[in-house]
């Protein structure tokens, strides 16, 4: 098995990379110039926004990981370039140079938009607006229609590892207008190594699957344990659903998290 991963040097890719070193996976990383990869990564110098890099990065692979993205800016043109023109780019790149090779998608689960009486599943319809998801939506569609033996793993929100994620939430209570009982499905980083290594073996393709651990946390809970003082409301929460999901079809398939609650996170030290 030989993988190449795309987004290899942001915050969940440079954590995949690491562990698929110590696993002993062959791999490769697209990156741009200036990027630093982790000792044992093969470095392919490229961009999913230059199609001519592609062909050098996806010939001779068995799998292709596609986390590359961009959401941490108000640039809405650019998150869709990203988003969807770079898949597309990486899709064409496979589809001509390499298709019997298996194509794993990144998606994130706030393609489920607020009109939800139940946690997103992977069956509902997928109505987000905001560019970020929507992107991701006409991403995957690109790929399930591509003819490519293809994966899509849902992921909610991603912590661990002293990345940040959990401490900001605080921060987004007031500018977000986040309920305190607003409720998050999480995934530890180690968790997305144990999702895709999953994935890898076959039991999810031509699948959308959701990935997250076992126990969603409020935001009230969230701050408490990251030290922030949590805000109380007894205004009545609406659209409750919304962060939350169905991650039943994961299990079903063979995935359980090792890092199973944010609370062993913080009781092992892997916060």
């Amino acid at each position: 098995m030989t993988v190449l991963v795309t987004g290899g040097t942001g915050l969940v890719g440079s954590r995949l990379l690491k562990r698929f070193v110590e696993a002993g996976i062959d791999t490769r990383a697209l990156a741009r110039t200036g990027k630093d990869l982790p000792i044992g990564v093969t470095r392919i110098e490229g961009d999913i926004l230059s199609p001519e890099t592609l062909v050098a990065a996806v010939e001779g692979v068995t799998d292709i990981i596609h986390l590359a993205a961009l959401f941490r800016t108000q640039d809405e043109v650019e998150i869709w370039k990203v988003n969807h023109e770079g898949t597309r780019n990486l899709i064409d790149a496979v589809i001509e140079h390499n298709p019997a090779a298996r194509f794993l998608m990144a998606s994130t689960s706030n393609v489920y938009g607020p009109e939800l009486s139940h946690p997103g599943r992977e069956d509902d319809e997928v109505t987000a607006k905001q560019a970020y998801p929507a992107s991701k939506i006409a991403a995957e569609k690109e790929l399930r229609e591509s003819g490519l033996n293809w994966v899509v793993l849902r992921f909610p929100f991603v912590y661990g590892e002293k990345d940040g994620h959990m401490e900001s939430i605080p921060g987004f209570i007031s500018s977000m207008k986040w309920h305190p009982a607003k409720k998050l499905s999480v995934i530890h980083h180690e968790d997305i190594a144990t999702a895709i290594e999953l994935a890898l073996t076959g039991v999810m393709d031509t699948r959308v699957v959701n990935i997250a651990d076992e126990s969603p946390l409020t935001i009230y809970e969230i701050s408490q344990i990251v030290g922030a003082i949590p805000q109380s409301s007894d205004e009545p929460l609406v659209n409750p659903w919304i962060g939350h999901v169905d991650a039943s079809l994961s299990r079903s398939l063979g995935f359980q998290p090792k890092v199973a609650t944010v609370y062993q996170a913080q009781r092992e030290g892997k916060l």
